[in-house]
């Protein structure tokens, strides 16, 4: 919300030499959130001029040049070379002479040009920052302004102000209005603060209650849900209009400084209001008007042309205004095109309503169709600012576009006043922690617009019309916090309660998030969406669609459904990079994927309202309704494990990283991860581990089809594995033993065994660790050997075996005995042979 300091300091008392940071920080002090500072950038000499005389120079390239003669005040008049050509002599325009600086920067100097030396230059509104328009230059005598020449045209055009921007909270809608932000400066303060909604003339030309009735109808009374969709209407009726009258000067300053565009005198004197007191107006051509008002929802399929040019097709929940031609308007939101205002309007229709915030928001989403109305109805308006607003509104039209307040006008008012609040003793200072006097917090109930009565024990709060997000004792203690000041609160660091902090699941996830990153991995986070396709090919090793949880209203059409599994994020995600030059790649993910189980519905039946308690049984359903999300944690690697350099050959990233990562997690989590040959449809065959912790099979691991890695612009060697992270946590050990470190020495043997091609090597290993017993440290394969001296169909698996005993030296004999057990439990599971 941006503010023009100028249009401030009319309803609160801001020091004259107050500064942009001061204003800004006496918001933040009530709880305000600073943005932004916003000026015109206009700096240096900026003048009134009066054209004495122009001589028109065609130009070599077909341009015609006016060499310009111009008063600015001082005793010879200055020469300037001008493009435009939409001015007479004597015509007073805005010169900025040299030294002055416009938005851009653009600075203005004496420069020879066309064969003269211009001494400064006549400007356009556009090069002022007043607007786009950039056909001519700017002739103050559309604005209604005849100055003398010389006179400072920067305090004459509001070129000196400046705004502040705040960021407004969704609850505090009031602040969308620069009544509401004097106010919160002046409780901020202590600055006198004049209600600009109180000082506004109602009986404008006669008292008000006494108008004629404007035919309005309200046929919304219950509304949807139970509730109708307006509950303050007002009219008021403005003849004599001249609305081919300009903007005044000052009006279109505020109004590009709040970053408003000037569009015509009554539209922009609508726009000028709800800034000012935060109610939406609207007017209405008046003559084109069929009849009086009526608020109703729409048919299902009627049509509206709006504003901007757009037919739209509307919802049986959108809340219309209508005449007897059908509708005029959406409401809350867009007037409809028929009865727009234009040049040759004489008659206004002035309407200033409040309509339910739920209804507007939904029609705003439902047509993409934001607009600074629907913002402040969506927050929530001042039901009872509507007459004072609709009379400003004609006020300004009378005095600005020569109109003449009629004696017709219709006002309704069915709006309930916020129920009171009992507020107990010392409630705020036990909520807080603070101790607060009972003067302090009354006074600062008061400050805010709400009435304090005493009662017995209590202090009964009414809430002001404008607030209406006060519902209960502890948003009072947040004003009474707010208003005295943050500063009154401790900032002591609480301390846990014994026993509190990470569970041990949460505790693993982040130890392995950690043991990954210090391993050379990059953590990242992906959306958690995917198509129809990433998930038949990546969501599970079998055949067969894979059930999935479709969203009801995805951000993206082309990836409506809940991701199953991680392997697609993390390949669009190194998709990013590689596009950006990053090409060695080493990623891991720890988060949720939806399982949902095939022909269950999800997400089904109504959810409870917020202030309700659902009660058990109704929990219970809820949490049926929600698929399984279990913790999934995956890693990827593509390009070069280890860089080329001097001496090193490069070593490229594939499985053998993969099964690495693998290795880091069960380490990290204390389980033991067993690799078997598996396949998957994704990956590539004879490179691909299923993965076991015991027999319970937890993920997998491999590289992409390298004809799949083509089709997604990856290179031809991409590892992955993914990991179901809730079974390995369940599975792992919840006690972990250190090994002792043995200062016996070791004795190493060889193992060859001859198996047929189908036996799995890590099987024959586990057989190996297995046989060879508790003297056995440490086994691993190192030779894989098909070929001469071995029978067709067979291979010959080497293992290099380690053995230890804690109290003693190992004999040879010792060490053989335990190799031949190996041996033998090999041969019995798997029919192997030593190797001749």
């Amino acid at each position: 919300m941006r503010i023009p300091v100028s249009w401030l300091r009319e309803f609160v008392d801001v020091p004259p030499a107050a500064t942009a940071d001061d204003i800004l920080a006496a918001l933040v002090a009530v709880g305000f959130e600073e943005e932004d500072v916003h000026t015109f950038g206009v700096s240096g000499p900026l003048v009134v001029g009066q054209v004495l005389e122009f001589t028109p120079e065609p130009q070599t390239n077909g341009k015609t040049i006016n060499w310009c003669q111009v008063d600015v005040g001082e005793p010879e008049p200055r020469g300037i070379v001008c493009g435009a050509h939409n001015f007479v002599v004597g015509d007073k325009v805005v010169v900025t002479l040299p030294g002055a600086v416009l938005p851009g920067p653009f600075p203005i100097a004496a420069r020879k040009t066309y064969g003269h030396v211009s001494d400064g230059m006549i400007a356009s509104a556009r090069e002022l920052g007043l607007g786009e328009e950039h056909a001519g230059i700017l002739r103050l005598a559309a604005l209604g302004l005849d100055p003398e020449p010389g006179a400072d045209a920067a305090a004459l055009l509001g070129l000196d102000d400046f705004a502040v921007e705040i960021n407004v909270t969704p609850d505090r809608g009031y602040a969308f209005s620069v009544r509401g932000v004097a106010r919160e400066y002046s409780n901020s303060t202590g600055a006198k603060f004049s209600d600009p909604a109180f000082v506004v003339d109602l009986s404008i030309p006669a008292k008000f209650e006494k108008a004629d009735e404007f035919p309005v109808v309200i046929d919304d009374r219950t509304g949807i849900r139970g509730r109708s969709g307006v509950n303050a209407f007002t009219t008021r009726v403005v003849s004599g209009v001249d609305a081919s009258r300009p903007t005044p000067a000052w009006m279109i300053g505020r109004l590009t400084l709040a970053g408003l565009r000037s569009i015509s005198l009554v539209v922009d004197i609508t726009n000028y209001v709800m800034w000012e007191l935060g109610q939406p107006i609207h007017g209405y051509d008046l003559d084109r008007v069929a009849g009086g008002l009526t608020v109703r929802r729409a048919t299902e399929g009627e049509k509206l042309v709006t504003l901007d040019d757009q037919t739209r097709t509307l919802n049986a929940e959108d809340l219309l205004i209508a005449d007897d031609s059908g509708p005029i308007g959406l409401a809350g939101v867009m007037g409809g095109a028929s009865t727009e205002i234009t040049g040759t309007t004489t008659r206004v229709l002035v309407e200033a309503a409040n309509f339910d915030p739920t209804s507007i928001a939904r029609t705003a989403r439902r047509h993409r169709l934001p607009s600074e109305a629907s913002r402040r109805f969506e927050r929530g308006v001042d039901p009872k600012v509507g007459p004072a607003a609709a009379a400003r509104v004609v006020q300004l039209l009378v005095d600005l576009a020569g109109g003449t307040a009629e004696p017709l006008g219709s006002h309704l008012d069915e709006s309930a006043p916020l129920p009171p609040i009992d507020l107990a003793d010392g409630y705020v200072s036990k909520l807080i922690g603070v101790d607060y006097s009972d003067s302090e917090t009354v006074s600062s109930l008061e400050k805010i617009g709400a009435s304090v009565e005493a009662g017995s024990g209590i202090l009964i709060v009414a809430p002001p019309s404008w607030r209406p997000d006060l519902t209960d004792q502890a948003t009072l203690a947040e004003e009474v916090a707010r208003i005295i000041g943050y500063d009154r609160i401790s900032s002591i660091l609480p301390v846990a309660p014994p026993g509190r902090g990470l569970s041990r699941t949460q505790w693993l996830r982040r130890s392995l998030a950690s043991a990954l990153a210090a391993g050379g991995l990059t953590e990242i986070i992906s959306y958690p969406f995917e198509s129809r396709a990433q998930i038949e090919l990546f969501g599970a090793p079998g055949a067969g669609e894979v059930p999935a949880v479709r969203l009801a209203n995805p951000l993206d059409s082309e990836t409506p459904f809940l991701r199953t599994t991680l392997i697609p994020g993390m390949i669009e995600t190194a998709r990013r990079n590689l596009g950006r030059g990053l090409t060695d790649l080493a990623l891991f993910e720890a988060g949720i994927v939806f399982q949902p189980v095939d022909g269950v519905q999800y997400g089904s039946g109504p959810v409870p309202p917020p202030a309700e308690h659902p009660g058990e049984e109704r929990l219970s359903e809820l949490n049926a309704s929600i698929p399984p999300q279990p913790w999934h944690v995956a890693t990827l690697f593509l390009g070069d494990a280890i860089a080329k350099q001097p001496g090193q050959v490069a070593v490229a990233s594939g499985l053998a990283d993969a099964l690495a990562s693998v290795e880091q997690i069960g380490q990290s989590l204390a389980v033991d991860i067993r690799v078997a040959t598996g396949s998957h449809h994704a990956l590539h065959p004879g490179r691909t581990a299923e993965l076991f912790v015991g027999e319970q099979s937890v993920g997998f691991a491999g590289e992409l089809l390298p004809a799949l890695a083509e089709e997604l612009d990856l290179p031809r060697v991409v590892g992955v594995a993914e990991l179901d992270l809730d079974a390995l946590i369940a599975l792992a050990r919840t006690e972990v033993s250190p090994t002792p470190i043995i200062t016996m020495p070791a004795a190493t043997q060889d193992l060859s065994l001859v198996v047929t091609d189908d036996v799995a090597a890590g099987d024959v290993l586990v057989a190996v660790t297995e046989g060879a017993g508790a003297l056995l440290e440490h086994a691993s394969l190192v030779d894989d050997y098909r070929g001469a001296g071995i029978p067709d169909g067979n291979k010959s698996l080497t293992f290099a075996l380690r053995f230890r005993a804690k109290d003693r030296t190992l004999t040879a004999a010792e060490a053989s005995a335990a190799k031949n057990a190996a041996v033998i439990l090999a041969a019995q599971r798997f029919g192997a042979s030593l190797r001749d």
